[in-house]
């Protein structure tokens, strides 16, 4: 008796579940948990915005599927400067939450109780070991970006992120990057809480699930290729 198998590929489009901006200042109190936009790169002022972003995978994506690629999709709706710029995507490496901070604008709000800040994961009582962030050092994707519109980061080890969340990885979700070696780089996304939802962020998955059939015997293999 043989047991036959095949392969049946799928694709799932993810909207973020958290995301967040990473304001620099000294004392770590200001965020936009809340706020229809996210920042990354280093604004006019000279300083640093970061952008935080998870997608829960585990709850949509059925476990044992081998992930074939992902890509990972922001709208910018402003740029501080008109040329391109490489930002990059790194796996974070500790949970930080998404409170009720909100502002429309680029200088963010005043923390509010779990939100991530420049130096906490939580507010006001877990910190980041790093202030910035904890985050893997070596970046997952990188992609060009210049003014407005989508961009896409798409790798082999974006993918290889997904796979290790599904499994018994801890998802923290990515933090992006951006041009921090000189002011005015600072890139405008359209977060979760975007009213448009065509803008917000997407994680496209495109994977595979394996199947078992029923038991054959020889006989009724060599009837079906006879």
């Amino acid at each position: 008796m043989l047991l036959a198998s095949a392969a049946s590929t799928q694709v799932l489009t993810l909207e973020a579940t958290r995301d967040n901006t990473l304001f620099e200042d000294a004392q770590g109190d200001t965020s936009n948990g809340s706020g229809p936009s996210l920042f990354t790169g280093r604004i006019s002022q000279g300083r640093i915005r970061r952008t935080l972003v998870r997608f829960d995978v585990r709850s949509v994506l059925p476990i044992g599927a081998s992930i074939d690629s992902v890509s990972l999709r922001l709208h910018v709706s402003s740029s501080s400067d008109p040329f391109a710029r490489v930002l990059r995507v790194h796996r974070a490496l500790a949970n930080w939450g998404e409170g009720a901070s909100a502002s429309s604008g680029g200088s963010g709000a005043p923390a509010q109780p779990g939100d991530a800040t420049w130096l906490h994961a939580f507010f006001p009582a877990t910190f980041w070991i790093s202030p910035g962030g904890d985050f893997a050092p070596s970046p997952s994707a990188s992609t060009s970006v210049a003014g407005v519109g989508d961009y896409t980061w798409r790798d082999s080890r974006l993918t290889a992120d997904v796979q290790a969340w599904l499994g018994a990885g801890e998802d923290n979700g990515w933090i992006v990057i951006g041009d921090e070696t000189e002011p005015g780089t600072a890139r405008r996304f359209d977060s979760r809480e975007h009213p448009t939802p065509a803008q917000r962020p997407q994680l496209t998955v495109h994977y595979s699930i394996t199947t078992r059939a029923s038991p054959q015997s020889w006989g009724d293999l060599k009837i079906r290729y006879r």
